[in-house]
């Protein structure tokens, strides 16, 4: 492991730590990629890509700190293909996400609960359950499904249902009809939904059923054999819904307004909250930091780091129509806030690290890596990573990152501290 390799007696701590990096970005890459061609999309490039990274990591090059950074550099770019290609995928089937407003109010009746992040999958579970009777809810990252066209037109979409992944077996164990899990995320199942969840794709577990591809006829058929949603049931929801759905297309679409606010001193400051989100208490600092920034500033959030945030009434930037709160949509859709960023300091005639925007990332897992490497690529500074620096990155690695990019631990004992120096761009 890991630390076995930190510890053995030719190993460079350096190289150690850049190497996990390095593996852990191609991880998340490959991740990407996965989901980008079950839409159909590919790319010989990136594929190329991939296999120069792994024939890299088993050459002597990747003893040379400088060359392992420079690869670094290198899967930032190629992600940035990836998730283009991922947006692609989504928008040519579904077009453009637009602002939606969710329910997470439940209707009476029987219930199948999508969870993960495959658009496709979903489609075709709605389209299976269609006249059956049976209601689709969305869970976890699938929220974002609710903005796009092609989802929302099935009237068999009724909503949201439950939290961030890391709660799914509270909610899963009182969900009263059939799940199905379409990607990465799942927890080991309690034995009271076990029976009645599935998996397909890239995603399995034990003792529970794996169904082929678009082959959802048995979920449909487990929703119709639980008892579903009684009336009495839907008192015990609180009616908050969420709004979803501003991806690049519909945040450049008042990219005016924008502007004009920035130069008007209406809008002092953005700030992108996400990534992943877990069950460690010191995650509360995301939801803790979000609560006290100004009012004159706009939070956007991406990945499942937005149910810290999601369920409150954040306003509008005053003086504007502008909502404080964007959600940009899955981690998935991470490509829209670099087309957002880049397109932003373009018109103010900057770069990123010009622009009065901070990135905070709650991170996790390889995909969560994959995106800081995409941001470093694009040479953006001073970002912050948390609720604390990845383990898998030995302290001469992480002085490195540190000296050329400014990466930072977030402060999370002191959320306003970290406000005040990133209102100051630092």
């Amino acid at each position: 492991g890991i630390r076995a390799r930190y510890q053995g007696a030719a190993a460079d701590p350096t190289v150690t730590g850049l190497v996990e990096l390095v593996t852990y970005g191609l991880k998340g890459v490959c991740a990407y990629l996965h989901h980008a061609e079950v839409l159909g999309k590919y790319s010989p490039e990136v594929s190329e890509g991939v296999q120069q990274a792994l024939a890299f990591l088993a050459s002597k090059e990747a003893t040379d700190p400088n060359a392992l950074l420079g690869w670094c550099l290198k899967l930032g770019e190629i992600n940035i293909q990836v998730l283009a290609m991922l947006d692609q995928g989504h928008t040519d089937a579904f077009g453009h996400p637009t602002p939606t407003e969710v329910s997470r109010v439940p209707v009476e009746g029987k219930c199948l609960l999508v969870s993960g992040h495959d658009l496709a999958d979903l489609e075709a579970v709605l389209q299976q359950a269609e006249g059956t009777g049976v209601n689709v809810y969305t869970h976890g990252e699938m929220l974002p499904a609710h903005s796009y066209p092609g989802l929302k037109k099935y009237p068999n979409l009724k909503g949201h249902y439950g939290g961030a992944w890391y709660k799914q077996k509270k909610d899963f164990h009182r969900f009263p009809g059939s799940i199905l899990m379409t990607s990465n995320c799942i927890v080991e199942p309690l034995s009271t939904y076990r029976d009645k969840i599935f998996t397909t794709g890239a995603v399995g577990v034990g003792r529970v059923a794996h169904l082929p591809s678009k082959e959802f006829r048995p979920v449909v058929d487990a929703a119709l054999a639980e008892p579903g949603f009684a009336a009495a049931d839907l008192a015990t929801f609180i009616d908050s819904p969420v709004t979803v759905g501003f991806g690049h297309e519909t945040v450049l679409s008042v990219a005016g307004d924008v502007l004009d606010a920035v130069k008007t001193g209406k809008l002092s400051h953005v700030f992108l909250i996400g990534g992943c989100d877990g069950s460690e208490p010191s995650r509360k600092y995301y939801a803790n930091l979000a609560k006290m920034l100004p009012q004159d500033t706009l939070t956007l959030t991406l990945g499942c780091a937005k149910f810290r945030l999601l369920g409150q009434d954040w306003g509008n930037l005053p003086g504007t129509g502008l909502p404080r709160l964007l959600d940009m949509g899955q981690c998935n859709d991470s490509y829209s806030a670099v087309v957002v960023a880049q397109a932003l300091a373009k018109a103010l005639d900057t770069d990123v690290n010009g622009l009065p925007l901070s990135i905070d990332i709650s991170w996790f897992e390889q995909k969560a890596v994959a995106v800081l490497l995409s941001l470093l690529h694009l040479g953006v500074r001073n970002i912050r990573l948390g609720p604390r620096m990845p383990a898998f990155l030995t302290p001469e690695a992480t002085a490195i990152l540190v000296e050329k990019f400014n990466i930072q631990p977030a402060d999370i004992g002191s959320p306003e501290k970290d406000m005040k120096l990133m209102m100051a761009n630092k």
